[in-house]
């Protein structure tokens, strides 16, 4: 007998996933007066490097040779009329910005939830009574896009933020004949969700997660969905429980809960250009981004009472990683800061590859004057806030890379690049 869900009590909304075809090359196909789906356009980092990466490509490369994100340059065909242009950061963040603005014309800023560069979620629930239905407010979305910014749009719709992703990426980027949106609702779930292959593409499963629950039996997302859930969740914990739930289509997320916290923090989040399998090597890039967010605190006369921690593996480990915060005494001091997140690391890391790292500080209050410590001598204090204060000297004349720990320009250091770059790539200009 087939295990179906009861959908009754669970959330039923009207989702967009929106996501821009081929962002990067798009806009840069724009730029030169070309269509999107027409130019021949791979975006390269790197390019003079045979190592470097294809960070996207235009439809048309992807069709023709195969080429997709993550590509190396030595992978390109020699022959292929293909214009390599180097990624231009600055000029696809505005262009994202322009995009969200669109978006508000449809959505309160709660109902909107941008999910990365090129990808946004709109809860377009209550927006029925200005703008039409579900499809009709999608096919507005698409036409003011295209003929403010000449980018090809594709889109998703489901009951739920699952269905719309799931909806967007198995069916209407494959769809041209759909113009490119796709519905996906509970009661399509055998047709839809079941038949997707392999399960390393489905939402949560990489290669390595896929192969854990080829070992107990489980080989297509059907047999996930008739699978035990209790044993899953004894095998895997929480996020076998949620894989199940997911096989079924379901997502209790509802985007206007998203949390906003009361006061202010101060956050800095670095994707990793690899696995970080060495310990030290992640320390290193805390400590590196721990001192970069002391200097806005000192810039701003402000002080923390919280530091708080986010590592996340790599996507091929079955443990999603971990966030954990501890209270500290209120400080400006970068070595007070950086010896919290450490202890932090060092208390909770299980040694898997890491491949994103997450600084945050919390109960922000305005400096008054020397933060006096119970455990250390003023003179240590005062002489530590002189140190810091000539550090934040020399960075904000000569730049931050101008002073660095050793350590920084050891294996791993990601300082020196990412002063460089922006969203972990070169920014350029629109004219660069």
């Amino acid at each position: 007998m087939i295990q179906m869900m009861d959908y009754s009590n669970e959330p039923c909304r009207d989702i967009l996933c929106v996501d821009v075809k081929s962002f990067f090359a798009s806009v840069e196909a724009v730029e030169r007066k070309q269509h999107p789906l027409k130019a021949k356009i791979a975006v390269v980092s790197k390019p003079d490097n045979n190592g470097g990466l294809v960070l996207a490509a235009s439809p048309l490369v992807k069709k023709l040779y195969g080429i997709k994100t993550g590509t190396r340059v030595y992978e390109i065909p020699k022959n292929a009329s293909i214009e390599i242009v180097e990624p231009r950061m600055a000029l696809y963040v505005k262009r994202n910005l322009e995009i969200v603005e669109l978006f508000k014309q449809f959505v309160a800023d709660e109902d909107l939830h941008v999910y990365s560069i090129d990808e946004s979620f709109l809860d377009v629930t209550h927006s029925h009574g200005l703008f039409g239905t579900t499809e009709e407010i999608a096919r507005k979305i698409q036409y003011l896009i295209w003929k403010k910014m000449k980018l090809v749009v594709t889109i998703g719709i489901g009951d739920n933020p699952l269905l719309a992703k799931l909806a967007l990426d198995h069916d209407a980027k494959r769809n041209p004949d759909s113009n490119y949106i796709a519905h996906w609702h509970y009661e399509s779930v055998p047709e839809t969700i079941w038949n997707i292959t392999p399960m390393k593409d489905f939402w949560g499963i990489g290669s390595r997660t896929e192969k854990n629950l080829q070992r107990i039996g489980i080989h297509s997302i059907y047999d996930l969905s008739q699978f035990d859930v209790k044993k899953l969740k004894k095998r895997f914990g929480v996020i076998g429980e949620q894989l199940f739930f997911h096989s079924h289509g379901i997502d209790r997320t509802r985007l206007s809960d998203s949390f906003t916290p009361r006061e202010t923090s101060f956050s800095k989040n670095q994707i990793l250009n690899r696995d970080y399998i060495e310990k030290h090597e992640v320390e290193i890039v805390i400590r590196e981004m721990a001192e970069e967010n002391a200097m806005r605190l000192r810039k701003h006369h402000l002080t923390a009472g919280l530091v708080k921690l986010g590592i996340g593996y790599s996507k091929d480990v079955i443990e999603r990683g971990f966030s954990h915060q501890i209270l500290i005494e209120q400080t400006d001091s970068s070595k007070k800061l950086v010896e919290g997140l450490l202890l932090i690391f060092k208390r909770y890391y299980n040694y898997f590859p890491v491949r994103v790292v997450n600084v945050t500080f919390g109960k922000i209050s305005h400096k008054s004057s020397l933060q006096l410590s119970l455990f250390e001598a003023t003179e240590t204090l005062i002489n530590q806030e002189d140190l810091d204060q000539t550090i934040d000297s020399i960075r904000k004349k000569y730049g931050y890379t101008s002073v660095l720990h050793a350590s920084s320009l050891a294996h791993g250091g990601m300082a020196i690049q990412r002063d460089k770059l922006l969203g972990g790539h070169r920014a350029g200009t629109e004219n660069g």
